[in-house]
């Protein structure tokens, strides 16, 4: 049984931290709004509202992500977002459904409000919150994890979660920040592995969380299982349009290239809070945010937000505690305001290994 505090924190999201006026790195949003190109074909697309999305749209949009993934137009099914899929997983009945954590927590609250037993299998700090596989229980008939980790920044392996596929067992892969990585690589959203559901999200790359768009990637049977109780259009004229845009060729090359450019920033961003008196960084990490483990953490945010600086609180993930913050990757410049305002809390390991020093020097 889940108390009501803990249900409170499984619905806790990033944008309750951030707000109006703060240096928003509690989102891991890429852009403020969609880019200019997209941006208009938006607007071009509103015209279009007076009327229901027809098949011939839902087709066009199925077409396209098929496309871009090397997949059939029925193994496609846009979403209202990559949420939307969580919510619609209590509709494959599973029996026992097993957790990877820490990770997003949508999944776990939608299937424990459904009354489906729910088994968290914790990864070990440890070992980096690496994925074991032999650790999931052979029972459970329903596996979610995500793929890179929100909020670890973990990216496991394909072939251990091809590993984890079983006859009779459905496997989700959530796969929201898997265009942040460069090259997809370690994606399976153009596998046919039996059982397997990817689920993707438009909002983390193009700026779009207000749109909710998003797909989910399966078997045609498979797909149909999750829609039995769908409703009748439940993803409008401008997220199908949105889809159809972002996954065109010049879409493609601009995605790979913000990941590179990414990933280039979490480099830099990680060797900068290496500077930074008390924290320590989960590594390697492969996601467009970071984790971090500070003293005091819950002290660290509030002193940070008086500084003007939002970050997303970790404690309301399975697995982890007040001590875990996680910042996303912005750019650079925002990333050493970020920096500053942490040396400004936490003070610098250089300032902290001088005052040992003197503090020895003193002694002896």
């Amino acid at each position: 049984m889940t108390s009501r505090d803990d249900r409170d924190a499984l619905r806790h999201h990033g944008d309750v931290d951030a707000r109006s006026g703060l240096l928003d790195f509690a989102v891991n949003v890429r852009l403020r709004r969609p880019p200019e190109w997209l941006h208009k074909r938006l607007v071009a697309a509103l015209d279009r509202l007076g009327s229901y999305p027809t098949a011939a749209d839902d087709l066009a949009a199925r077409r396209a992500v098929a496309e871009r993934h090397g997949r059939a137009e029925d193994e496609v099914l846009p979403l209202a977002g990559a949420a939307e899929g969580f919510a619609l997983l209590p509709a494959l009945r599973p029996r026992s459904a097993a957790l990877i954590h820490p990770s997003f927590t949508e999944p776990e609250l939608a299937l424990r409000n459904a009354g489906v037993e729910v088994t968290r299998v914790p990864l070990d700090p440890d070992e980096g919150y690496r994925l074991r596989p032999e650790e999931v229980p052979e029972e459970a008939d329903l596996v979610v994890l995500g793929n890179p980790t929100n909020p670890t920044s973990v990216l496991h392996s394909a072939d251990a979660i091809r590993s984890l596929a079983r006859p009779g067992r459905v496997l989700v892969v959530d796969e929201a920040f898997a265009d942040a990585v460069p090259g997809e690589r370690e994606s399976l959203a153009a596998e046919r592995v039996p059982g397997l559901l990817v689920l993707r999200s438009l909002t983390k790359m193009w700026g779009l969380p207000g749109l909710r768009i998003g797909y989910a990637l399966g078997s045609p049977e498979l797909l149909e299982r999750l829609t039995r109780l769908r409703p009748h259009w439940p993803v409008g004229t401008l997220g199908l349009e949105a889809l159809i845009g972002c996954c065109e060729p010049a879409a493609l090359l601009e995605s790979e290239q913000a990941a590179a450019e990414i990933a280039g920033y979490r480099d830099e961003l990680i060797t900068a809070l290496d500077t930074v008196s008390g924290v320590e960084v989960l590594r390697p990490a492969a996601a467009p945010f970071l984790l971090l483990r500070v003293p005091e953490g819950e002290r660290v945010r509030e002193l940070l937000r008086e500084r003007g600086v939002a970050v997303r609180r970790a404690d309301t993930f399975p697995g982890l505690d007040g001590r875990h913050l996680r910042v996303a990757v912005r750019s650079p410049e925002d990333n050493a305001e970020l920096v500053a305002a942490l040396r400004g809390v936490l003070g610098s390991r250089e300032a902290a290994g001088s005052a040992a020093t003197t503090r020895e020097a003193t002694t002896e």
